[in-house]
């Protein structure tokens, strides 16, 4: 038998006769709306609905918590979205660190990126003001600078699902889905297919299915064109009592290789993530593979502040990796069922922007799915209009997070000598402070929503790698200089125009 979770409201006489909806859902495995993964997407939208009154079955295959090395930053704009949806509270009791902005490390120089003042309150003395403090803690109301928030993966999932079991409208069921149903007249997708830990099939019907099934998702090839593209992996390894260049910090390290991020994710527990290109000479295994690259390579180029407890973790082997994948949006127009979360769209992790994407996505199909706006879940042309307008509507926040990432990944990632001249005008650009810094943190934070203010960021970090080659070039070599210049602009825009392109496509 599938393990179905649903609400225990206290005995009462009401509580002794299930709801029609619940006798629904328990007898008939049918509901408004059938999601497929109890993730950061599909657990927090699946509370949204039901908070509307729909009825929801929320399926995932396994139950216990997951142990994964990303997901594990949330940045301002997501905690303020995490807010908005009431699910708060799911950051407390988790060990969660306050994170207050990124510490950029390059070639031993680091500059401190706050994340910028006065950008997380709306203008108002009501509600919260910072967008990133939790119960008990005290904003600073003359800066009132936002925060995120790191922690254990697993431990906030879990927490999201139980704000889902803890909803009279959600049933939550352990067992894998295997396939969808659709209407072999119309091809509208019905529900899905399930099996359970023990080889039971069972069957789940709704108006609306939602597939979440994550980065890995066995639906994705079925239903959008485009695949998934990785060109690296992150490694990761859990520091213990790590002294960290700027705690409550993310810790980013620039050198000869791939970047190198550190952040905390509990109160003695400290995240390295390590990104590994394919076929990088030095992970090879007549090198001795990715552990000898991150002894040879990664750990020497480490500040000496955090290289023991580096070693230490290296040498207690529990080393596990993620593939980095670019996966760029897609409109949702089959009938009956939506793809949404990292099965739909995915960008590098570096810039940890993910989960804040999902949160504001589900703040978004809130208003989009509300019962004003689709009475009839069933109504699939309603459906397919709204899910195009949310393909659209989305992008001031998504196409900002998704372009940023692979961005920032190109030049911090540098491996010719064009990327190398942006990767260090970065860095200066940076070391400006002001709007040089609270505008790129601000739309990496998913504050500052706006595709132009990266654009204008982006290509003045490229004119200010340009003055830099030719404010070190002796005169005599200056036609040279000038002409190198103008291979340097011309790679920001090789790096950043089909990132523009895919965003604009539907």
């Amino acid at each position: 038998m599938p393990l179905i979770l649903d609400a225990s409201p206290s005995p009462s006489p009401s509580a002794i006769e299930p709801s029609p909806t619940t006798l629904r859902r328990q007898e008939h495995h049918e509901a408004d709306v059938v999601i497929v993964g109890a993730g950061i997407l599909g657990s927090s939208l699946a509370v949204t609905l039901a908070r509307q009154n729909r009825s929801v079955i929320l399926l995932e295959k396994s139950l216990k918590e997951p142990d994964r090395i990303v997901g594990e930053l949330l940045q301002p704009g997501g905690v303020q979205a995490l807010q908005k949806l009431g699910l708060r509270g799911c950051l407390e009791d988790i060990n969660a660190v306050r994170v207050k902005g990124y510490e950029v490390i390059y070639y031993g120089t680091g500059v401190e990126i706050p994340y910028p003042a006065n950008a997380a309150g709306d203008g108002t003395d009501d509600g919260p003001k910072t967008g990133g403090q939790l119960d008990g803690e005290k904003a600073d109301s003359a800066s009132r600078r936002p925060e995120g928030r790191s922690f254990h993966h697993g431990r906030f999932i879990q927490q999201l699902r139980a704000a889902a079991m803890r909803e009279e409208n959600i049933s939550v069921i352990e067992s894998t889905v295997t396939d969808t149903i659709k209407n072999g007249w119309t091809s509208q997708v019905l529900g899905v297919e399930a099996e359970t830990k023990d080889g039971r099939k069972d069957v789940y019907f709704g108006q609306l299915t939602v597939l979440a099934d994550g980065y890995a998702s066995r639906f994705r090839k079925e239903f959008i064109a485009h695949a998934p593209v990785s060109k690296s992996k992150f490694y990761g390894l859990e520091l213990v009592d790590a002294d960290l260049p700027r705690s409550m910090h993310g810790n980013v390290i620039l050198g000869e290789g791939a970047p190198v991020l550190l952040y905390q994710i509990g109160t003695r527990e400290t995240r390295a993530l390590v990104d590994v290109p394919e076929g990088t000479p030095s992970a090879s295994m007549a090198n001795g593979g990715t552990k000898g690259h991150l002894r040879n390579v990664v750990l020497p180029s480490l500040p000496k502040c955090v290289q023991s407890s580096f070693e230490i973790a290296l040498d207690d082997g529990k080393l596990r990796s993620m593939p980095n994948s670019w996966l760029p949006p897609s409109t949702q127009q089959v009938p009956g069922m939506v793809l949404l979360g990292d099965a739909m769209n995915m960008r590098h992790p570096l810039t940890g922007g993910g989960m804040t994407v999902a949160f504001n996505d589900v703040l978004m199909l809130r208003d989009l799915l509300s019962p004003e706006e689709v009475p009839d879940l069933g109504d699939v042309q309603r459906v397919k209009r709204q899910m195009r307008k949310f393909h659209w509507r989305r992008k001031g926040l998504s196409s900002v997070i998704n372009i940023l990432a692979q961005a920032l990944y190109s030049l911090f990632a540098a491996d010719d000598p064009q990327l190398k001249a942006l990767q260090r005008g970065c860095f200066s650009y940076f070391q400006q402070g002001g709007q040089c810094i609270d505008g790129p943190v601000g739309l990496l934070a998913g504050i500052i929503r706006q595709p132009f203010v990266l654009f204008y960021h982006f290509f003045a970090v490229a004119l200010l790698a340009m003055w830099l080659v030719v404010c070190e070039s002796p005169l005599y070599r200056l036609p040279l200089t000038l002409i190198s210049t103008v291979g340097i602009f011309w790679k920001a825009c090789v790096v950043i125009f089909p990132f523009i392109f895919s965003e604009m496509r539907s």
